[in-house]
């Protein structure tokens, strides 16, 4: 069965995000969910389809006009990150999230003239698909803790560390790395432009994960490998800092694409039970579960509108680490709830591996770990709820 959302209009929408919302259900509708199943065997997503957005327009939102983008801000990655979560394939949604909001905002952030002129096209057209290298085995919402180094060798870098679960790293094109540059500051991080095939660059494992199958995955080992100064990307020793400017927007797409993920479940599942014939009825009749299905689609409801006042307020230049720190944490979990009941709802059928449900019940566990864990999402809440602090 395929699955079309509905969608869902909210205070902060506007035309244009309503269109972009549209025609990115549409794509996903026509040209992912007939041809998903094949992407998580192969475990990988074709590039065509990368190219084919592009030539749509449809990885430039957040790109600045100048380099051909919309020049747009958080409300149309919000728009767009859940409209993708229509597809039901949460590899290919996070493999495009990867490329347009959580490494793509560093090269257009930080990147010089030079820079951009190298790499914006591509980055555009889906030609070059970005990963983002921070990450490390003993270094994953602590980003102050990577141990990947950088020395000055000459006119360049000379790195070494590994890098762990770092998507769209195994067919990507560029990977922006995090290495430490000051060993006498914890912060003291910079970032750099490192291509596919650099020497010493290599990919070490491609990762068998739980779920996101069809998103390719990988452990990276960087020895010795050299970069020239032109590939240090922004300002020397300031990468923890633009690493944490654009955290909020990855947490955000995150949701995202949970809010979007968790509504096709539970319009699929409502379409289901009120169809299943038990008890002289349908599964919908019974009362414990058409009131959960409802109290489902309440909070999926109400974390979308806390995703999109949180993504307003970053529009709007105001501080809001709390606030999609806060619904990082709590959005997340409600996805992974509703699946839950979801699948539960879907009997023995929504345990096998031929129905979406199941998929999607795997795809969304690593949405409370990726991008930030709860626990320290929490935290972030809780630094900022102190009386008098």
């Amino acid at each position: 069965m395929t699955h079309r959302s509905v969608t869902h209009r909210n205070a902060y929408m506007t035309d244009e995000l309503q269109a972009i919302y549209d025609q990115t259900v549409d794509f996903v509708t026509n040209e992912v969910l007939p041809k998903g199943e094949q992407w998580e065997e192969n475990g990988k997503v074709p590039r065509e389809i990368l190219t084919q957005m592009g030539s749509l327009g449809m990885l430039g939102l957040r790109i600045p006009e100048e380099h051909g983008g919309l020049g747009m801000g958080p409300l149309a990655s919000a728009t767009f990150s859940e409209a993708l979560g229509a597809s039901t394939f949460a590899g290919f949604d996070v493999t495009v999230l990867v490329h347009t909001d959580m490494a793509g905002p560093h090269l257009f952030n930080s990147g010089s003239p030079e820079q951009l002129a190298e790499w914006a096209p591509g980055v555009l057209s889906g030609e070059k698909i970005l990963s983002i290298g921070v990450s490390e085995p003993d270094a994953g919402s602590d980003v102050a803790g990577i141990r990947t180094s950088a020395v000055k060798d000459g006119d360049g870098w000379r790195i070494n560390g590994t890098k762990m679960f770092i998507t769209n790293s195994v067919y990507g094109d560029m990977t922006i790395i995090a290495a430490r540059t000051d060993p006498d500051s914890k912060y003291g991080i910079s970032m750099f432009l490192v291509p596919a095939g650099t020497e010493g660059f290599t990919v070490s494992k491609k990762l068998n994960k739980h779920g996101w199958l069809c998103s390719d995955t990988a452990e990276l080992s960087l020895v010795d490998v050299w970069v020239s100064e032109s590939q240090l990307l922004g300002t020397v020793h300031r990468g923890f800092y633009e690493t944490m400017k654009n955290f909020q927007n990855e947490r955000m797409v995150l949701v995202g694409m949970g809010v979007g993920a968790a509504q096709a479940a539970i319009d699929m599942t409502n379409e289901y039970t009120q169809n299943r014939p038990a008890f002289g009825g349908t599964l919908f009749d019974l009362g414990a579960i058409r009131q959960r299905m409802a109290m489902n689609q309440a909070k999926v409801d109400a974390a979308r509108a806390s995703m999109y006042h949180a993504a307003w307020l970053g529009e709007q230049g105001i501080d809001n680490v709390r606030d999609m720190s806060g619904v990082k944490a709590w959005g997340c979990e409600i996805v992974n709830e509703v699946m839950y009941d979801c699948m539960q709802f879907h009997g023995g059928m929504g345990y096998m591996r031929e129905t979406a449900i199941e998929r999607m019940y795997r795809d969304a566990r690593i949405l409370p770990i990726g991008g930030g864990a709860t626990e320290v999402m929490l935290e972030e809440v809780a630094k900022r709820s102190m009386v008098g602090g």
